[in-house]
């Protein structure tokens, strides 16, 4: 069964108990390669409706109690006004979703996303008050759903919406993987092992400084990520089409913000200049570089465990949880899957931050055209971060282990070990063992031994973790 709508194009047969309309079917057919559509966007264009109908109550009462029957506007009756109250609340809980039928990659600056949203929006508000679907003389998806709004303000407020709501859980995320890492770094602070520069064997380490570089990255992203929610704040709802605000009432200029904030309990706040929150997107540019940076420090980190896991290590430094088998046909094989999720998704941001760049940059005069692509590609790092930081948590750190023993034997083993001992011995007598150990593939005390250069106690001194890794020497430890 079908219902007919039209527009100014013509009719269209849409199907009977679609919550969408006309608007947005010929929206699906001009865009018909479907990528998906963020829902924490679909959303917050609910919560963000919700502001603007509460707005509207408050300035339709005010008005109705200063000029009573002399209202110099026909104002939209109380019922419908609840109705889409309702069916707004609807939206910002995810319900329907299944009836938003625009991809992420389209053309418009939005209209279709806004369009689609102000159909179900209507569509539910003629279900509440007993009318069919498609009754719009009662319910219009303009004339009633998009009161006091335009595409141009509404969706790129919802986006900042959408974004504030994710930051914070990616905060949180970021944090947790922090704790536990530090954790690491304790156990392993005393725990010998060869650091490494251009992957080749060079000067004693300890697993704890080697997570301790970890944790540290981590304090940095959080606080960048932290910080991000104050580039983003500003929205230029109530703006209009251009920030003009044009066809808009002052009241609802003023009001429509403190009420998204109220709702979302997040510190937005009214731009002070609508017609750059409208024309220029550069701060998302900014977030996002923030987000490729923390998408670099967790590509560095995973790929150095999976390299000090792997089997090129021959006995390796550290063991990581098994997690599901690695081939159909080589029985046995575990792959490291963890880390090359985390890899593919900081390489898929990566892309995303080229995308947002250069589409941020074609922005034409006073609009950006292609913000709902920007604002999917933002949603989608957010998301690949957070989930990033949950399974490096859940399925790398809970369960890895470090291998001190063999960490301790690579690094007596390695003739770069005797950089420690030029202090005592000088580099042509410190050489003398490590070429001792080259030689016959000795450990620093056997080679030691055989040239007899100093004590045994000594030398044990020396290479304790706690004098391996303090900054510098004084004259007192060569005595």
């Amino acid at each position: 069964m079908y219902r007919t709508e039209k527009d100014i194009f013509g009719e269209v047969q849409i199907p009977e108990n679609a919550l969408y309309g006309i608007h947005a079917l010929r929206a699906s057919r001009n865009f018909p390669f479907y990528t998906p559509f963020p829902v924490e966007w679909y959303k917050s264009v609910g919560t963000t409706k919700m502001a603007c109908y509460r707005t509207y109550r408050k300035f339709s009462g005010a008005a109705i109690n200063k000029y009573g029957d002399k209202l110099p506007f026909k104002a939209i009756d109380k019922e419908i006004v609840d109705a889409l109250l309702l069916s707004s609340s609807e939206v910002s809980e995810g319900k329907h979703f299944e009836h938003f039928i625009i991809p992420a990659v389209q053309g418009g600056a939005g209209t279709s996303i806004n369009m689609n949203i102000n159909e179900i929006i209507a569509n539910l508000s003629l279900n509440k008050l007993g009318l069919k679907y498609g009754e719009y003389g009662t319910v219009d998806p303009i004339e009633h759903a998009n009161i006091f709004q335009s595409t141009n303000d509404v969706i790129p407020t919802a986006l900042t919406v959408a974004v504030m709501r994710l930051l914070v859980s990616l905060e949180e995320k970021i944090n947790n993987l922090r704790l536990k890492i530090e954790d690491y770094e304790k156990e392993g602070r005393n725990m010998l092992r060869p650091g490494y520069t251009q992957m080749q064997e060079a000067v004693p380490s300890t697993f704890g400084l080697l997570f301790g570089t970890y944790s540290e990255a981590l304090s940095r992203d959080w606080w960048r990520v932290s910080k991000c929610s104050e580039r983003v704040k500003v929205v230029n709802l109530g703006g209009g089409a251009i920030g003009t605000g044009l066809s808009i009432p002052k009241f609802f200029i003023m009001e429509v913000v403190p009420e998204l904030r109220r709702l979302t309990g997040l510190q937005l706040t009214h731009s002070e200049n609508l017609a750059d929150s409208t024309a220029n997107l550069d701060r998302w540019v900014e977030v996002h570089a923030t987000l490729k940076a923390h998408a670099v420090n967790l590509e560095k980190m995973t790929s150095d465990i999976r390299l000090l896991a792997s089997d090129i290590m021959g006995d390796k430094h550290l063991l990581i949880p098994a997690k599901q088998i690695g081939s159909s046909i080589m029985p046995g094989k575990i792959n490291p899957v963890i880390p090359e999720f985390v890899i593919s998704a900081a390489h898929k941001i990566y892309a995303n931050d080229q995308l947002i760049s250069s589409l941020s940059a074609q922005g034409c005069l006073e609009l950006n055209a292609y913000l709902p692509v920007i604002g999917a590609a933002l949603i989608e790092s957010l998301n690949l971060l957070i989930s990033a930081n949950q399974t490096i948590l859940n399925n790398l750190f809970t369960g890895l282990t470090i291998n001190h023993l063999a960490g301790y034997q690579a690094l007596i083993k390695s003739p770069s070990v005797t950089t420690s001992l030029i202090p005592f011995l000088g580099y042509n007598k410190a050489g003398e063992i490590a070429y001792l150990m080259k030689e016959k593939k000795l450990n620093v005390f056997e080679a030691n031994a055989r040239l007899g250069t100093m004590s045994e106690d000594k030398l044990k001194e020396i290479l304790e973790p706690s004098n391996l890794l303090k900054s510098g020497y004084s004259l007192e430890d060569l005595l």
